[in-house]
């Protein structure tokens, strides 16, 4: 049997095909009892969370059991399998070891380094446990990859490399102000109370908000997040819980949004983002009457006269603020016969007092006059050309509500990311902020653990792989000691129990003299890549019964479903 993973990722396939391919946990669990009951699958566990969904099992032929396992994700997620299939991807045996390892230390993480990943294949183990689709092998690859979790985030500064998802998307409505200092003394709501909800709860309250609202649909469960923050030593927020139809009051009152729930449609619609900006009750701000009064007067002044210049034949008062009398919007619409007067003039002792002023040569403007004259001698005047309106752009204002969309699919309307004094950032947003994020040294480090757990977790296997058939070779051994014994003793029915207990410790020491080389070099070999055979070669050599090999494979698990029962660590 070989261990195979099909899935997709937020790397893999957009985040419109995530929202539609997502599962609920009833889904994953009847995913889980499909995919033993599928001829190539002894095992099965899913990994879903807001940006990948992944199918692990122990088959026993690849390309079928890379086709059922693809149609089965098809066939639970809604989406169909040719729309699907481009975006999955596939691991088989060390590269799907390598994988999971890689997403267990965050290294396939959309905020790379970030924890929650570890919390959430525990409670992957956990559903195939209570399901009873993990045996030995995925029971081995989920507590490893725990523990290769674990080490990697004391042995490391991988936590350096990321922030969790939360951290990182309150980062990304701060823009760029330190989240401490941006998040003080806002009002927040967060709406869900499962694993997400609660960490983005707890990261409000340590940023330092001064309230945060929890509305759940399941009051119960929105009450004990309360009670956990408020009973914490690390923080002093106020935190209340609300039932899911005050939302749209509390958006009236909120400064900041933290949405993960499990709904299947919107949660927050447009329209509901916008009653809650405009429903809000601001402070009126301070009026200086003064500078009021200051800037009418300013708008209501004439406009200021440019002062006239000696010989000059064009009206100066015509002529707009920071436009050059030497320049074309200064002649515009002169005949020939005052170009020419104008071109004297610019050619006279006044250009030049100009000229100092501004920094330039009569030399240039000599140029644009002539080619203006040629112009008016071809059509008799020159062309109007009027200075373009200044068009208004209307600025986006500040945003006064700001929102985390964490859920997949999710939870608030992308069009509110339009709505003026709003400011949304949803996974879409977040994938994009981080795909540049760049690799620290600490990440190198932590791909080298990787590699090396990832080798010593294929030995261990192929070695546990062997141990069945030398368990039942030494069995095999001292039945055939316990015979001959029975034999000699038939023969000597005279011999005392002094001299038969020595015969046969002589006997037993001679069997397992000759057994110790094999065994120990066997499992050496078989710890090493493509050693799986020699368990074979160990079976066919000594003539092994496969059902007594069989039945120490089915003891050895036994013992372990009654480990796995007490949980993962």
């Amino acid at each position: 049997m070989s261990l195979l993973v099909v899935g997709l990722s937020h790397r893999s396939a957009p985040v419109s095909v995530l929202e539609r391919a997502s599962l609920s946990v009833e889904a994953q669990t009847k995913l889980l009892q499909d995919t033993v009951a599928a001829e190539p699958a002894s095992e099965g566990a899913v990994l879903a969370t807001c940006n990948r969904i992944e199918l692990y099992a122990d088959v026993d032929k690849f390309h079928a059991g890379v086709a059922e396992l693809s149609t089965l994700l098809a066939q639970h997620s809604g989406v169909g399998l040719e729309e699907l299939t481009p975006y999955l991807y596939v691991h088989y045996e060390d590269r799907a070891v390598h994988h999971m390892f890689s997403v267990a230390c965050g290294l396939d993480s959309m905020v790379v380094g970030e924890g929650q990943i570890l919390g959430q294949i525990k409670d992957s183990l956990a559903r195939a446990q209570e399901t009873h689709t993990a045996g030995r092998l995925l029971n081995d690859l989920f507590q490893q990859a725990l523990r290769v979790g674990k080490r990697a985030h004391s042995e490391t500064g991988i936590d350096r490399a990321g922030q969790s998802l939360v951290t990182f998307g309150l980062e990304q409505l701060a823009l760029g102000t330190p989240v401490e200092s941006w998040a003080r003394g806002k009002k927040a709501l967060v709406i869900g109370a499962g694993s997400m909800s609660s960490l983005s709860a707890a990261t409000l309250a340590r940023t330092g908000v001064a309230e945060v609202v929890v509305a759940n649909r399941t009051p119960d469960r929105a009450e004990r997040l309360v009670r956990i923050l408020t009973e914490g030593d690390d923080t002093d927020v106020t935190a209340r819980a609300v039932p899911m139809t005050s939302v749209p009051f509390e958006l009236t009152r909120a400064d900041v949004v933290v949405s993960c729930t499990g709904a299947t449609g919107l949660v927050l619609t447009a329209d509901m983002v916008a009653a809650g900006v405009e429903g809000r009750v601001e402070t009126a701000p301070v009026v200086d009457l003064d500078a009021v009064a200051e800037e009418d007067a300013r708008e209501s002044a004439p406009p200021a006269q440019t002062p006239a210049e000696d010989g000059c034949p064009v009206d100066l008062s015509t002529v707009r603020p920071g436009f050059s009398v030497m320049g074309e919007a200064a002649v515009a619409g002169m005949d020939a016969a005052t170009l020419e007067q104008h071109g004297e003039w610019a050619a006279g002792s006044a250009v030049d007092r100009r000229d100092a002023a501004r920094g330039t040569g009569p030399e240039a403007d000599a140029e644009v006059i002539g080619a203006l004259a040629a112009a008016a001698s071809a059509i008799g005047r020159i062309p109007e050309r009027r200075r373009p309106e200044a068009v208004d752009v209307p600025q986006r204002p500040e945003p006064v509500l700001f929102l985390l969309d964490l859920a997949m699919p999710r939870d608030v309307d992308a069009a509110a990311h339009r709505l003026p004094g709003v400011r949304l950032v949803d996974i879409e947003s977040l994938a994009e902020a981080s795909a540049d994020a760049p690799m620290a040294a600490d990440v190198d480090q932590v791909r080298r653990i990787v590699s090396d757990e990832v080798a010593a977790f294929g030995a261990a296997q192929r070695a546990a792989h062997i141990t069945p058939t030398v368990v039942a070779l030494r069995t095999m051994a001292a039945d055939v000691v316990a015979g001959e014994m029975a034999r000699l003793e038939g023969r000597l029915p005279g011999l005392d129990a002094k001299h038969r207990a020595e015969i046969t410790q002589t006997v037993r020491r001679v069997v397992d003299k000759l057994l110790h080389a094999p065994t120990v070099r066997v499992k050496q070999l078989a710890a090493e890549p493509g050693g799986t055979g020699y368990a074979d070669a160990l079976r066919t050599l000594f003539d092994l019964d496969p059902e007594t090999v069989a039945s120490v494979s089915r003891a050895e698990e036994s013992t372990e479903k009654n480990a796995e029962n007490r949980g993962p660590g």
